[in-house]
């Protein structure tokens, strides 16, 4: 069964003759009553009632024949947008992001990409670094901007940049009277808030590891989804979070970077399948390079801090 004798079958159902049928495709007859024959053969099912004036569809032929003009349609769909691909070089690329990567150069980057290909179509999907790796074995993305180191056979990870810490801190707590870098020893026996609290490994498992290694043991801790609960249950109150310096969205908060001897950051880490030759691979990794270069503020993520 191919094509061909899908379209000579929809052909003689619709004009319900295969004289006139033949007409429309400009054939003659007798190649187009073999090929009817031989999709019944294939099929193993009688599709036309010959004997009757004009012909007429068996129950399997006119379920066929739906199924057919479907088919077509479909195919039809898939030549359109195959040719205006390859005339446009149009492109969808399907980008997985963690949410913190929106406040250290991800907007640079997709401002300039989609800049430098106006006709790739960009896609955003916010996934958890974990999630990313699913995604990318899946194809459900094509890269991901991600946080976490985690390693997977069939993935291939590029730090782009580490990121110095700070601790969020409650305007009216005394550790907001000062500006300079903090030890993570002040959050003994404080209440901590950390996310997010829906993967694994996580930012908050890289957290909560560090200050275990350093002996420092928080009397609560508030796991939460994502870095804007987090930052609100420090404006209320709550407690402290360590975060990533380029994330100070909140005006209401006094932020204090973690002192450089406790060596802590998060990496912002690009992720693609491994082997995978695609252009945008090639084109996004170059690109998102040379934003961190060209950013003082992306490779000092301490901008703005005072000392």
């Amino acid at each position: 069964m191919d094509l061909k004798q899908i379209r000579y079958f929809v052909a003689v159902a619709e004009e319900r003759s295969f004289t006139a049928a033949a007409e429309r495709l400009n054939i003659t007859q007798p190649p187009l009553s073999r090929q009817i024959q031989l999709l019944e053969e294939t099929l193993g099912v009688q599709l036309i009632e010959r004997d009757s004036r004009p012909l007429a569809l068996t129950e399997a032929g006119r379920l066929f024949y739906e199924q057919s003009l479907q088919l077509l349609k479909r195919v039809e769909q898939i030549q359109i947008a195959t040719t205006r691909v390859g005339q446009s070089y149009q492109q969808q690329v399907s980008i997985g992001f963690v949410v913190s990567t929106i406040y250290s150069g991800l907007p640079s980057f997709i401002q300039k990409f989609r800049a430098a290909y106006p006709n790739t179509r960009l896609q955003f999907v916010e996934l958890t670094t974990a999630e990313q790796i699913e995604a990318l074995k899946s194809g459900r993305i094509d890269i991901g901007f991600g946080r976490v180191r985690m390693y997977d056979s069939a993935i291939t990870r590029v730090t782009l940049h580490e990121e110095r810490l700070a601790l969020a801190i409650p305007a009216s707590n005394p550790l907001a009277t000062e500006s300079g870098p903090v030890p993570l020893g002040v959050l003994n026996k404080q209440s901590l808030i950390v996310y997010p609290s829906n993967a694994t490994p996580s930012f908050a498992d890289y957290v909560l590891n560090v200050l275990h290694d350093k002996r420092i043991f928080p009397d609560e801790v508030h796991e939460v989804q994502s870095i804007q609960t987090a930052l609100g249950l420090v404006a209320a109150g709550i407690g402290y979070c360590v975060m990533p310096t380029g994330a100070r969205v909140r005006s209401d908060l006094h932020y204090r970077l973690i002192a450089e001897d406790e060596k802590v950051s998060i990496p912002t880490i690009f992720s693609h399948r491994k082997n995978d030759s695609s252009w945008y691979i090639k084109a996004a990794l170059q690109m998102a390079d040379k934003l961190y270069q060209d950013r003082p503020e992306l490779l000092e993520p301490e901008y703005g801090f005072k000392p």
